[in-house]
């Protein structure tokens, strides 16, 4: 379907039955657009556009310009009525017409008065399609007269009585604007008992001495003349009276129990009550059957003065207001009326037709009482205007049918009341156009995709144009449901895409013609934010940075630019903006806000915004205030600094004593961030200055400034010095110490300290002293460590501290007296014994126990008898025990020990020496094992006997065991050798041949520490030339090949039946020992376990050891078991399978026997072969 745009049709109420059918069918008039160029050719009839107002109060000492501006084609001309009558401006020099204009200029500065142009003017503007006139307008001067000269005698009254200082003003154009003041043009105060009326008396209530003035002066402003006039000065004198009785109230204004009230609609109603009475009545406003409208109703003047703005016909009904005071109540009721003048409902509005096109001109008004609806046709009486066939006039309503050129006409409609009128022009232009395209031809849309598209086709034309729209140069009309076509020829794409780019023509049609218009749409990419700045909190003078990456089409160039709070950004050289990033550096608290990064194109933008919150540690606390100063209370008050974003946490208050400790500041108390004040508790004579310290998240304030100082009064001290102790220093004396007060502490001037003591166990009284300025006192003559009873207690000019507990304390120590006895020693092995002691008698102690001391030492050596230097060791037990061990002795060894008793004092003296000897231990490893004189069958075995014997050796042991190319074990080799030996030969062994060695002697307790070693017998030199001849001969080549040939053909075979399924022992033994490990020598016969490469890789270094327990294990050493794999004797079964493990097997017991060492592989058996 071609989309069209055709004229709506008016819906009419249903109230105009004998015109529905005539209305319904009726067509809305063109409106014409304010195209200068279309404006230039079509005509137009006049239509004022300016004008001076109905009521046009002028200043009487300037010109006189009453405007008059309007609009039409051809130009209209302009004439004036002044007063009902034609008003020939040429006839009078003093006034002008503005060119191409009706404004009218009334020169009465240079000559001429004012009130010679008062009057009424009405300005007509006219061209050949009509005339359109103006309101009228009532030309009135200002007038601000003077005050008639009266003379006022002085008001003498009572105090307590009412009064009214009348005003009576001048009446001026406009009425002035009243006030009061004195000689010194201050303004008299106003209150609940003295305020003035709304006809500017002046009214008080009841009248004080306070009132007595001579300077009551009422003031009248006229604002018009910029001028003010005075009246006389009013004298008022109050005599004061010894007494004046109270009355109630009565109304000063209005008189009487009721009056009335009219305003106009729209103004703003004021009811006023004033009441005198004593004491001073209050007002009170209420509506009878109704309520106050609440957002529109006001009190004034301390609510003696309602007022009601935007007054509606709703507001009449009665008001009252009530006076009231202790003494009664008085009422008065203001019965409302509420008059309008005309306003409209309809206002005529310019109709542009068609010829045989059909219109109607609407003027609808309503007003209190109803105005009156009067037409007129170019200025003249519709009644008498030259008749037209083609209107007709329905009361409100001009109703126009088959309209011809003729017919055009500006038309006024006047509605009016005893309060007003209203005058509308409305013009009927008749225009026979055929349609033209206003917007200007191939115009680029360029648009955001998935926006809409609006292309516009502005047009004109008479009759009305259809309006059709194509895309493309062949394409069909565009259909309806995709687009949107507007009333004024615009075509809408609600949701522009990639493919509605392309040209459309729009197409407008009526009956006198046709025209066109091509425009060209291009969609675009929308701009976008891809990172956006993000929310920051950061610490004030840190650096802060906020990215921005916008992403737009290619075709567009982009713009970004940043704002802080919708602004501009701060002219300072810490904001940088680079392409994608604000950095804003040394961050102040100004510099928090909203930041925004703005991308725009020529086509759209975006926008992003993040909040900075700068926070820093809070400013400090200020004015501090002492407040509720009690002896040992105090209450602290101040007000928090800035929390600097981040909400205080805490409050931390310290004080700081300038009596005793001036310049140190020790902490009070805190409280929680929400509190700004501070109970404190006291301690006597201190001279107190306290400051309060803020604490958020981020860290403390500064301090704030000292509060002012507060002296607490003297009392007597509140505790007793600490720590008190009784301790002789000699034999006969009693040391009393204690800790001190501090002068916080003391309370008072005048601190001392009674020291007070007596032995506990007798009825002695209690001796006294009393000391200052000390924390010591040494009582001579005592008992040895004899138990005392002893108290230190405070004071001060002001009294006594609290009774003091009495702590008990001892006289001098003096060194024990006997030895304990019995002492008796039980030996548990070869390195440790347990010795037992009976204790001495507590008296012989003399002193507080402090436990028994152990001396013991190795006196010599049960083997050389030979004497040694006698180091003594020592070991204390605590307390009272009477047994103790005495470990790491040293085996096979003579030792000697004492016991003493130790107190404060000392130790008393020695038991009797009491000896006893440790049992033989098992030996350390030899000193040393090294193999000399290698030869193809024997090695030299030399060694230094162990360092610690530990008792007497009784052999040495030697194992060894082969070693072959693949690192097997062979069989282990035992071989007892005397003790008296340091050298041993082995012989009959193989040739070429690596040996492994473990080395260890013996006591009567045991084996020692074992030591191993590694060596090789030398090589055969005319064999190992053999065996290099025989290996190039070509026979032994073959035999190789057929050996390796075999070899192959039973892995075939493996691999055939094992994918068969078949299961090898060898397998099972894999799965078995996967992971092989040393296995340790046997306890019962001493055998060695396998060797394994299970924890290194490294060979062992010659001279290593092997631990106690007889663990082969590895050392540095170059040539390691490692190196020799962990594998013993492995044979092929009958049917060609493998039997044996593999070197990761682990052995039960070391290989011995005639048992082969080595592995089958080829090269071994070759080396057997030779």
């Amino acid at each position: 379907m071609q989309l069209k745009i055709m004229p709506k049709k008016k819906r009419l109420s249903a109230g105009r039955a004998p015109l529905m059918l005539f209305l319904c069918q009726m067509i809305s008039a063109l409106e014409v657009p304010l195209d200068p160029k279309l404006l230039e050719d079509l005509v137009q009839p006049p239509t004022i556009t300016q004008q001076s107002p109905k009521d046009y109060i002028i200043d009487p000492r300037e010109n006189i310009v009453i405007q008059c501006e309007a609009k039409g084609k051809p130009s209209p001309s302009f004439s004036w009525t002044r007063n009902g009558t034609h008003f020939d401006i040429d006839k009078d020099p003093l006034v002008t017409m503005k060119p191409g204009s009706g404004t009218l200029t009334i020169n009465i500065m240079s000559e001429g008065k004012a009130e010679t142009y008062e009057g009424v003017y009405q300005c007509t503007a006219r061209n050949e399609r009509g005339a359109a006139i103006s309101n009228n307008i009532v030309i009135r001067p200002s007038r601000s007269p003077l005050w008639t000269k009266e003379k006022l005698e002085p008001i003498i009254l009572r105090n307590g009585q009412s009064l009214v200082l009348p005003c009576r003003p001048p009446i001026g154009l406009p009425p002035p604007i009243i006030f009061w003041m004195d000689n010194s043009f201050q303004r008299l105060p106003q209150s609940e008992r003295v305020s003035q009326g709304l006809n500017g008396d002046l009214y008080f209530s009841n009248v004080l001495p306070e009132d007595t003035r001579e300077d009551y002066i009422c003031y009248a402003r006229f604002n018009h003349t910029q001028t003010i006039q005075q009246k006389q000065p009013i004298s008022v004198k109050v005599i004061s009276a010894k007494s004046h009785r109270q009355r109630p109230p009565t109304f000063l204004t209005p008189d009487g129990n009721t009056s009335r009230k009219e305003e106009l609609r729209g103004n703003v109603l004021s009811l006023e009550c004033i009441a005198e009475g004593l004491p001073t009545p209050i007002i009170y406003w209420i509506k009878e059957d109704g309520t106050l409208p609440i957002n529109r109703t006001f009190y004034r003047n301390f609510k003696k003065t309602l007022q009601i703005v935007q007054v509606t016909e709703a507001d009449s009904g009665n008001y009252q207001c009530i006076a009231k005071n202790a003494l009664g109540a008085i009422h008065h009721t203001i019965s409302v009326t509420v008059k309008a003048a005309p306003y409209w409902i309809i206002a005529p509005q310019n109709l542009v037709l068609s010829p045989e096109e059909d219109g109607t001109l609407i003027c609808r008004a309503n007003g209190n009482p109803k105005p009156r609806i009067s037409w007129l046709s170019n200025g003249v009486p519709i009644e008498i205007a030259p008749d037209d066939p083609s209107r007709k006039i329905d009361g409100d309503t001009i109703i126009f049918s088959k309209v011809q050129e003729r017919s055009s006409a500006v038309y006024q409609c006047n509605a009016s009341n005893e309060y007003g009128y209203l005058l509308a022009n409305a013009f009927v232009n008749v225009l026979a156009e055929p349609p033209r395209i206003l917007t200007s031809a191939n115009t680029l849309y360029q648009v955001i995709a998935n926006r809409p598209a609006l292309l516009d086709c502005a047009f004109f034309g008479s009759p009305l144009p259809t309006i059709e729209w194509f895309k493309g140069a062949k394409g069909s009309a565009l259909r309806e449901d995709i687009y949107v076509l507007h009333e004024n020829g615009t075509l809408e794409i609600p949701v522009a895409q990639k493919d509605s780019t392309g040209t459309y023509t729009c197409v407008a049609r009526n009956k006198l013609g046709m025209a066109k218009n091509d425009v060209h749409l291009e969609i675009k990419d929308p701009t976008r934010i891809i990172k956006q700045p993000e929310y920051a909190v950061v610490q004030r003078g840190s650096t802060v940075s906020f990215e921005c990456k916008v992403k737009h089409d290619h075709t567009l160039i982009p713009t970004v630019m940043w704002l802080k709070d919708h602004g501009e950004l701060p002219n300072d050289g810490r904001f940088t903006v680079d392409k994608d990033r604000l950095v804003v550096a040394d961050v102040n608290d100004d510099d928090g806000g909203t930041y925004t990064c703005v991308a725009n194109t020529t086509l759209d933008n975006v926008s992003a915004s993040a909040v900075l919150s700068v926070v820093d540690v809070p400013n400090p606390p200020f004015d501090l205030e002492l407040t509720d100063q009690l002896d040992r209370s105090v209450q602290l008050s101040w007000t928090p600094g800035d929390d600097n974003n981040s909400p205080i946490t805490k409050f931390i208050i310290e004080y700081e004593d300038a009596m005793h400790e001036p310049g140190l500041w020790h902490h009070q108390t805190e409280v929680p961030g929400t509190q700004t004040t501070a109970q404190l508790k006291l301690s006597p004579y201190v001279n107190y200055s306290f400051r309060v310290m803020a604490e958020n998240n981020l860290g403390r304030s500064l301090p704030s400034e000292a509060s002012e100082q507060y002296l607490t009064k003297a009392a007597e001290p509140d505790k007793n010095p600490t720590a008190v102790e009784g301790l002789g220093s000699e034999p006969d004396n009693l040391v009393i110490t204690w800790k001190p007060l501090n002068g916080f502490e003391s309370n008072g001037p005048g601190l001392q300290y009674k020291v007070s003591w007596r032995q506990k166990d007798g009825d002695d009284e209690w001796t006294s002293v009393v000391v200052a300025n000390v924390s010591k006192y040494i009582v001579s003559g005592t008992p040895t460590f004899v138990p005392y009873l002893i108290k230190v207690q405070a004071l001060n000019d002001a009294g006594f501290a609290p009774e003091p507990a009495a702590v008990m304390g001892h006289s001098g120590e003096d060194l024990p007296m006997v030895a304990p006895g019995n002492v008796r020693v039980n030996v548990v092995n070869s390195t440790l014994a347990e010795v037992h002691w009976d204790p001495v008698p507590l008296k012989s102690i003399r002193g507080h126990l402090q436990g028994y001391r152990i001396y013991y030492w190795k006196a010599q050596s049960s083997l050389t008898r030979n004497r040694r230097h006698i180091e003594k060791k020592i070991l204390t037990f605590q307390g009272s025990k009477t047994h103790g061990m005495l470990p790491g002795l040293e085996p096979f060894s003579h030792y000697t020990l004492n016991v003493r008793v130790v107190n404060g004092k000392g130790e008393g003296p020695a038991s009797p020496d009491k000896v006893f000897n440790t049992p033989e231990g098992v030996p350390s490893a030899p000193s040393s094992l090294k193999i000399v004189n290698p030869t193809l069958d024997s090695l030299t075995l030399e060694w230094e006997p162990p360092s610690h014997p530990n008792g007497i050796l009784t052999e040495y042991t030697l194992k060894y065991q082969p070693i072959n190319s693949t690192h097997e074990l062979g069989p282990l080799v035992d071989l007892k050798i005397p003790a008296n030996k340091t050298r041993w030969i082995l012989k009959n062994l193989n040739f070429s041949t690596r040996y492994k060695f473990y080395f260890y002697a013996q006591t009567a307790a045991g084996s020692g520490i074992q030591i191993t070693e590694e060596a090789i017998t030398t090589v055969d030199e005319a064999m190992a030339s053999r065996q290099v001849d025989i290996a190039t001969q070509g026979w032994f080549i073959g035999l190789m090949c057929a050996v390796a040939l075999l070899i192959l053909i039973l892995l075939i075979v493996c691999f055939i039946r094992r994918n068969k399924g078949g299961k090898y022992p060898v397998k099972e033994k894999e799965d078995a020992h996967a992971d092989p490990e040393i296995q340790p020598m046997k306890e019962d016969d001493g055998t060695f376990g396998e060797y394994s490469d299970a924890e290194d890789h490294k060979p062992l270094k010659k001279g290593s050891r092997t631990p106690s327990d007889r663990t082969v294990k590895k050392e540095d050493s170059d040539d390691s078991l490692v190196d020799y794999g962990e594998g013993v004797n492995g044979q092929f079964n009958e049917d060609g399978s493998f039997i044996g493990q593999y070197s990761g097997k682990k052995e039960k017991e070391p290989a011995e026997g005639n048992e082969s060492s080595e592995a089958p592989s080829p090269v071994n058996a070759m080396n057997s072969f030779v």
